[in-house]
């Protein structure tokens, strides 16, 4: 008896919401609750590791879990990694707040590693909330 995994778009886009909204609260939030600067700093780039995982395993709700990770960290690095190319105009985006939360301001090795612990707790919570389908 084989067994397949199946996962439905709704649910990866509820996942992608509540991480997004999850991330926004954080960053408008958690200075006023009174979190430390770690938490808010890095809890946010961990949330957007997460969002970039649930983003592709939405678009992507067939494919296998290896390739959705490897393809969101490769994205989240790539993100970082533009991070150290600058122009006047690609600047003046990063100094708002879309500019900001979507590509980020100053490169850090600490954020690709906050991205990668978000991609793997998503995966994580792919894994656990997915329901195999036995086939006869």
């Amino acid at each position: 008896m084989k067994r397949k995994l199946t996962r439905g778009r709704w649910p990866l886009f509820l996942a992608l919401l509540l991480t997004i909204a999850s991330g926004l609260a954080l960053r408008r939030y958690g200075y006023a609750m009174h979190l430390p600067f770690v938490v808010v700093k890095y809890g946010g780039s961990l949330l957007w590791g997460a969002m970039v995982y649930w983003l592709l395993a939405t678009i992507l709700a067939s494919a296998r879990r290896f390739r959705i990770t490897s393809v969101a960290l490769t994205v989240a690095v790539l993100v970082e990694l533009f991070r150290l190319w600058h122009t006047p105009a690609l600047d003046a985006f990063r100094l708002t707040t879309a500019g900001a939360l979507l590509l980020g301001r100053v490169f850090s090795l600490w954020n690709i590693m906050a991205y990668a612990a978000g991609i793997a707790v998503a995966l994580a919570l792919d894994c656990a909330l997915s329901r195999p389908k036995r086939l006869v």
